[in-house]
Formats: C-alpha cells, sequence, structure tokens
C-alpha cells in the first residue's frame, strides 16, 4: 500500500509546484549537504547506546529548491498568498554510504559461545542513493527572511524518496554458504545484490541568512525504508521479532543554499 502512495504523493507534489509556477512563479536555490547519518538495521541490538552510536556513515548531496515568493527574473516578490510566503519545494539527491558490524551485551568479550563468534565475523557495509522531493513550512515569513527581517528561519519537511541500495555481507569466518559460519536467525537470510525501495522522510531544521544571496543550513531528519533489505539482511521477523522493523536513518545535516539570479 505504501508503495503505491509514495510515487502518487511526489507526483502530485510536482504537479502542485508546476501549477504555482504557472500561476505565480518561482525562482531557484541550489546548494549541497553533508553530515553523519545513524543507520539502525539488522546488524547490532535494538535500543543499545553502542548499536546507535557505532553504525555510522556518511551522507552527502545536492539540494535544489522552488521558492514561490520570489522570481528572479524582476527581482521581485510574486503576488502574496500563504503558500508562497510559508513553503518551498527541496528536491534533493543524497549517497549514504555506512559500513555495519554489530555490537551490544550479545558480542561482548564475556561472550565465548560460537554465535558470539559469528556475530563478531560479520561486517558489511551499504550504499543508497536517494532521490526525492520534500515540501518545506516555514511558520516565519519566507519574505521577511530573505529581506534580511531576521536571521533564523525554522522550518518542517515532509516528504518521499526513491532510494537504490547496494548492500554487502561477509564474514571473516568464510563463505556464507558454509553453514557454520552465520548464525541460524542469518542463515538464507542475507542478500548480496542491489535493489530498490521508496522511503518516507521528515526533517526539523532552520537556515541562518548568511549572505544577501546565500544561507547556511541545518537539520535533523528522520528516513524509513519501505523494506528491510537495505543492509542485505532480513531475519523471519515471525521468528525473529526484534529485527521486524524495516532499515531506517536518522541523519544530521549541514549545508550551504545559493539563491540564482534565473
Amino acid at each position: 500500500m505504501l508503495n503505491r502512495i509514495c510515487p502518487i504523493f511526489l507526483l502530485f507534489m510536482l504537479m502542485c509546484a508546476g501549477t504555482v509556477n504557472a500561476q505565480f512563479g518561482f525562482s531557484h536555490e541550489i546548494g549541497f549537504v553533508i553530515g553523519p547519518n545513524a543507520f539502525q538495521s539488522d546488524y547490532g541490538e535494538r535500543n543499545d547506546f553502542e548499536t546507535n552510536i557505532g553504525n555510522v556513515g556518511l551522507e552527502l548531496g545536492i539540494v535544489h529548491y522552488l521558492n514561490f515568493s520570489y522570481r528572479a527574473e524582476c527581482n521581485c516578490f510574486t503576488r502574496y498568498t500563504y503558500f508562497n510566503d510559508h513553503f518551498k519545494v527541496r528536491n534533493e539527491l543524497t549517497l549514504t554510504t555506512v559500513n555495519l558490524e554489530h555490537f551490544g551485551r550479545y558480542v561482548g568479550d564475556d561472550k565465548v559461545s560460537l554465535t558470539a563468534d559469528q556475530l563478531r565475523a560479520m561486517h558489511g557495509n551499504t550504499r543508497v542513493l536517494n532521490l526525492g522531493t520534500q515540501l518545506e513550512f516555514f511558520p516565519r515569513s519566507i519574505r521577511e527572511f530573505e529581506s534580511g527581517g531576521y536571521l533564523l528561519a525554522p522550518y518542517a519537511a515532509l516528504g518521499v524518496q526513491y532510494n537504490y541500495y547496494t548492500p554487502t555481507v561477509e564474514s571473516d569466518l568464510g563463505p556464507l554458504s558454509d553453514p557454520t559460519v552465520l548464525p541460524v536467525k542469518y542463515q538464507n537470510a542475507y542478500r548480496n545484490e542491489s535493489g530498490s525501495t521508496w522511503s518516507i522522510v521528515a526533517s526539523v531544521g532552520t537556515r541562518y541568512k548568511f549572505t544577501e544571496t546565500s544561507d547556511l543550513l541545518f537539520d535533523v531528519r528522520w528516513r524509513y525504508y519501505f523494506s528491510n533489505w537495505v543492509d542485505g539482511l532480513n531475519p523471519d521477523e515471525n521468528l525473529y521479532p526484534e529485527n521486524k522493523a524495516n532499515d531506517w536513518g536518522f541523519i544530521i545535516n549541514v549545508g550551504y543554499i545559493y539563491y540564482l539570479n534565473f
């Protein structure tokens, strides 16, 4: 159901942007973002602090905004509407890369079982290309911010993304086809091949007016994938309910945004 809703929502947002452009016009902004991604997957122990801070990768990308409050071709603001003064559409292409391994009490130095040895020997990584769009809501006036009325412009955003992932699962004990290499829960539950899925993204952040034509950006976001294969592991959730959640990530972004003159 969600896989059907996401592309429809993405198409709806693009159609809305086109309608607004036809009626009022808009300007463009471009920039880049970079920051850590705390990737939550089937590696490690759920709700474990060491896992949460251990499997942290890097996310970087380029962003493009549709700014409905300003028309660059005439160096003027558009006709006022609440939508124009409080919303922007953010399109982005980002790359996530993260190395993964098991953390938590089950792989502690005091554990001497075969399962503990198998878990300690497991490691992997995943690379995810994320492409999508978000609708950003600014509680304060965009016009006033762009005119220098205040330095900070907080916002909240919600959107969808298409994700192409390439995971790798390995073990220092040998080939994964050997039944003594992986713990039972991961046997026949791994996949070293690329795939794609949709995700939902929610963000909160703020802009800082850096110069007349540029802003600095800071935001935190949550991305929930509609697949549990992004990390390459997917144990049977009926037998192992601790692994029932799909993969997701918590990202902290900093960035630079430049207002184009066309």
